[in-house]
């Protein structure tokens, strides 16, 4: 079985002591990162961790800000901070978890 164009699985790789790892060389060739690329971490706790090009994470950031494209939120997005408590956050957190 193929995966969907564009998909790729590079397998599994381990965290050093000092919290590093080695992006697979497949992936660095396919997404041209290079030594000394700066790359953006991001994450969430319900889905794990996303690795993106800083170049590329900023002019997407740029795009949606100076082209006025809304940022879109899903149905279930978080609620703002203001409108609820830390312990109706932490159970929706937990609920995710759980999903």
């Amino acid at each position: 079985m193929t995966a969907p164009k564009g998909k790729h699985i590079f397998g599994t790789v381990k965290v050093g002591e000092k919290g590093q790892i080695v992006i697979p060389k497949d992936a660095r060739d396919i997404f041209g990162i290079h030594p000394g690329d700066s790359l953006v971490v991001l994450g969430d706790e319900a889905t794990g961790l996303a690795i993106m090009k800083h170049d590329v994470f900023l002019s997407q950031v740029a795009s949606a800000i100076f082209h006025g494209k809304p940022v879109q939120e899903p149905e279930d997005a978080w609620p703002k901070a203001e409108e609820t408590t830390f312990d109706d956050i932490k159970q929706r957190a937990e609920t995710k978890a759980k999903e």
